[in-house]
């Protein structure tokens, strides 16, 4: 076999202990005291169906494996057939999955399984288009906090689909530093010292910083590294002819399809992106008997 390509996202999914919450919570949220009325009044028992899930627009995908569990809750007895997986490029009119079993358990299924696979493929889609703005350079696309509640571990999924790469998941896997912590705190240098004073030997240090002058200090105490906020095009050039490899750098802010390209060129490692998991437009997925 082929040796693994090191410069591609690690794109294992979440673990079903914690999608299938997610999806559960969603499903009890739309099933309500009654249950499905309208289905289970209209349509027998005993009747089956076979239904499709097909791109009605082009994107990358993400969300079949929420998908999947919402069709499992919803009812017994039912088969669902992957056939473009996570991760995949469709083109309108692409079949990305085939669900067959009780008719009623597909349809009470069937609005959470799209508001997943719709949203979480928008988040690829929208991450995909910067990666492939920023190809031939060195920067890497990496998401960051501003998940919608409850949704991260399968919105960050989505970013991983969509080529890009993950930032810290959380408040507790990486030291992050920014402006309120370093007035609250009295100074960069005492943040950082009382950071390693601290932490675990494992956990890394990132500074954030709008001004070269503040990069010079971070440079001077040999944090992790560092966040280059809101940086022009000449700033950033800047600071990557100051930083000599010294800290890895990423930039953010203004980061837009129009204006990734000119700031992956500046040789930044890193540039990250709120929107394309707090903005992404959801993706046009339906499912059809």
């Amino acid at each position: 076999m082929p040796s693994p390509d090191l410069a591609l996202p690690f794109t294992r999914p979440p673990s079903p202990l914690l999608v299938e919450p997610q999806v559960r919570a969603a499903l009890l949220e739309d099933i309500g005291r009654a249950g499905d009325i309208t289905s289970e009044l209209t349509i027998p028992t005993e009747t089956r169906a076979t239904a499709r899930l097909v791109a009605r627009k082009p994107g990358r995908i993400a969300g079949l494996i929420a998908a999947d569990p919402a069709f499992r809750l919803a009812g017994t007895g039912l088969t669902f057939t992957v056939a473009a997986p996570d991760g995949s490029d469709a083109q309108a009119g692409t079949l990305l999955a085939t669900i067959e079993g009780p008719a009623r358990a597909i349809l009470t299924g069937e609005r959470v399984a799209l508001n997943f696979l719709g949203h979480l493929s928008g988040v690829a889609t929208a991450t995909h288009a910067l990666v492939k703005a920023v190809e031939g350079t060195k920067a890497r696309i990496v998401c960051t906090r501003k998940t919608l509640p409850g949704l991260r571990a399968l919105q960050k999924y989505a970013v991983r689909c969509g080529g890009g790469f993950n930032h810290r998941f959380g408040l507790d896997d990486a030291a992050m530093v920014k402006d309120n912590h370093v007035a609250a705190a009295g100074g960069i240098a005492p943040a950082i010292a009382r950071l390693r004073a601290g932490l675990g030997h494992m956990t890394k240090i990132e500074l954030e910083v709008d001004t070269l002058a503040q990069l010079e200090e971070a440079l001077v105490l040999g944090v992790d590294t560092i966040l280059l906020d809101n940086m022009t095009p000449d700033d950033l050039r800047r600071a990557v002819a100051m930083a000599k490899g010294r800290a890895v750098l990423e930039a953010s802010g203004n980061v837009t399809l129009a204006t990734v390209r000119g700031i992956a060129e500046t040789g930044v490692d890193y540039i990250s992106s709120g929107a394309i998991t707090h903005s992404a437009a959801n993706l046009d997925i339906g499912l059809d008997f």
